[in-house]
């Protein structure tokens, strides 16, 4: 299935940023409406984000050590993997704090936690625009041979299904052949033909 730790820890990274972002979302939602069972939902997705933030953060160091990489990488890799950590204990210790107080926060107590809480959702997604930069405008994580392969055939030609030609400057988004079923390339794609 996944062959690489770098697999590995996209197929895992995700899910923690979902479940703190619905912690937010439930808690800051049932502290407005007074609702116990938002905060109860808010309560067990921190706790479930939290453990999967660990697990992503564990199996990030691990993907670190193995993926291929230029200094580029290596230098967003470093301010990715330092802010992961700091997320991760910061969600840690929010769901420590509420286990400890078995869910129940009020007045102040409840206000302090609901900032911290949206400011570490903030640093989570943050933390995964770093990780999509590493991958998505570095090649972070792709091997070079497959990267040089993904390389030839893009500057090579390719065919299209019948209804999907196009002629338009490959620089230049055309929408009306994506209104006529075609499609656009991005930005940079070879002029090719169809």
């Amino acid at each position: 299935m996944w062959e690489t730790a770098a697999e590995w820890h996209a197929a895992l990274n995700d899910l923690p940023v979902a479940l703190l972002l619905a912690s937010i979302v439930f808690d800051l939602t049932g502290a407005v409406t007074k609702r116990e069972a938002l905060k109860a939902a808010g309560f067990w997705t921190l706790v479930a984000g939290a453990a999967g933030a660990l697990v992503a953060m564990v199996s990030g160091l691990r993907a670190e050590d193995t993926i291929e990489h230029g200094e580029t990488v290596h230098r967003v890799m470093g301010q990715h993997e330092t802010l992961a950590i700091t997320a991760t204990i910061a969600f840690g210790v929010l769901a420590l704090w509420r286990i400890w107080r078995r869910g129940a926060l009020a007045g102040v107590e409840r206000t302090v936690y609901l900032g911290a809480a949206t400011a570490g959702v903030a640093l989570v997604v943050w933390v995964a625009h770093l990780g999509g930069t590493i991958v998505f405008r570095h090649g972070g994580g792709i091997p070079t041979a497959v990267m040089q392969e993904a390389l030839t055939e893009r500057t090579g030609e390719h065919q299209h299904a019948p209804g999907e030609e196009h002629d338009e400057p490959s620089d230049t988004v055309d929408t009306s052949a994506a209104e006529a079923g075609g499609h656009t390339h991005a930005p940079g794609t070879p002029p090719h033909e169809h």
